[in-house]
């Protein structure tokens, strides 16, 4: 059986997911965060994997998102979708400090996982926080430069007059993405086990990315743990078998 409990954390809303009967004990401890313009509960199924597993899944809204939806939402303005990224990586410690000194998750077995936006936030997350013990990044692109270059003209920002000179500020502001780069700073992997899936027809997070970014660290010593599995043809949706070999994942490096 699965326990899900609906709670916040310092304002945080998120579903917290553990085996039930363990609900009070330390567990290792995923923080799995969802895609664009979506919510916590689309998680779910992730978050039950991980918890078969004997993990404690925490499954937040991301900024913007779910219970922290604005009256406008999010959708028409994806200029924003780095404060919501960048918004997850100021909470995730507080997140995790939280879990910890509660003595619900053990700090040695910490691992973050997301998909789509949720996927580009675990690789923004890895160049940030050396105690992620293992990582999975399902369709979520390394490269934050390339993929807001590529964003500004792909189908998520189609039929939105943005300005010219909204363009440009947001091209501008493309600098400020190098620190949490993978791309840029992937020796941050520091040879923790980090599996990468993709779909080669993403129409949404290109899979090139992925996998020359793949191809540019296999073999290198610090990326010694990274792995990476192909569906070829799959678009952008997370089969239900890639959550169980996620979950698989975490089992075996977590």
């Amino acid at each position: 059986m699965i326990s899900i409990k609906s709670t916040a954390i310092a304002g945080l809303p998120l579903l917290e997911i553990a085996p039930s009967g363990q609900e009070m004990n330390q567990l290792p401890t995923v923080v799995f965060y969802h895609g664009w313009t979506s919510c916590k509960e689309s998680s779910l199924v992730n978050g039950y994997e991980l918890a078969k597993k004997g993990y404690r899944a925490l499954l937040p809204d991301a900024y913007l998102h779910g219970e922290r939806k604005s009256e406008e939402g999010v959708t028409g303005k994806e200029t924003v979708f780095w404060d919501v990224v960048t918004k997850s990586l100021e909470e995730l410690p507080e997140l995790r400090d939280h879990y910890v000194e509660a003595g619900l998750s053990d700090p040695e077995r910490f691992g973050v996982a997301g998909l789509s936006m949720g996927g580009i936030t675990t690789c923004a997350a890895l160049t940030q926080f050396p105690w992620i013990k293992s990582a999975v990044v399902l369709m979520g692109s390394p490269d934050p430069i390339a993929f807001s270059e590529w964003l500004l003209s792909s189908t998520w920002v189609e039929g939105i007059a943005a300005s010219s000179d909204e363009k440009a500020a947001y091209t501008k502001e493309l600098a400020a993405l190098d620190p949490i780069s993978l791309a840029e700073h992937p020796e941050s992997i520091n040879k923790r086990p980090v599996h990468f899936w993709h779909g080669t027809k993403d129409e949404l997070v290109p899979y090139q990315m992925t996998f020359d970014f793949y191809q540019h660290i296999k073999g290198q010593p610090y990326a010694n743990n990274v792995s990476l599995t192909t569906t070829v043809g799959a678009g952008h949706k997370v089969p239900y078998l890639i959550s169980v070999e996620m979950s698989d994942f975490f089992s075996k490096h977590l």
